[in-house]
């Protein structure tokens, strides 16, 4: 069934030109569910410069942190993965909140990212498959394949996900 999935996406993803593209977060069918229709806040970002993420050569940029969550350290695996791929993320906290931000490496196309996570829903980000998700502990968790070999991780807690919109429109690559 995922397999039938990926091409369907494959095929829906070419006919529309690949999609949202150009500045981030678009609208409707690009969100997930989880955090609404309305239109992207400006990134809620503190901190200055940005942290590098990479599985390889070339890194993912993540902004320094989220507003209101301070550094609280790195991870380096997700129980959510139905394979052990290399995982690279921080973290950020506050109080009982949490926002966890990374890159899995390891699926190179769209059809091996869809059967990362086994209880996951598949839409599109950018143009891009993507998949969301909530974990046993409630942790809300978005993914989309950057590029071959690159997936962009954000994982937030029930008092902080309306941060990941922001977030997510700022990682640059």
């Amino acid at each position: 069934m995922r397999r039938l999935a990926a091409v369907l996406l494959m095929f829906t993803v070419t006919a529309c030109g690949g999609g949202g593209g150009g500045s981030g977060l678009g609208g409707g069918s690009e969100l997930p569910d989880s955090l609404g229709t309305s239109p992207p806040p400006k990134p809620a970002i503190t901190g200055t410069g940005t942290i590098t993420l990479s599985c390889g050569d070339d890194g993912v940029q993540v902004p320094a942190w989220p507003i209101n969550l301070t550094p609280a350290g790195s991870f380096a695996r997700l129980d959510s993965l139905v394979r052990p791929l290399k995982v690279t993320g921080r973290i950020w906290s506050e109080n009982d909140e949490r926002m966890y931000v990374g890159v899995v490496c390891g699926a190179r196309t769209a059809e091996e990212f869809v059967t990362l996570v086994a209880r996951s829903s598949l839409s599109v980000y950018r143009g891009k498959p993507a998949l969301r998700w909530t974990t046993r502990t409630g942790v809300r968790c978005f993914m989309w394949l950057e590029r071959p070999g690159t997936a962009v991780y954000i994982g937030a807690t029930p008092g902080v996900v309306d941060q990941v919109r922001p977030i997510a429109a700022a990682i640059t690559s």
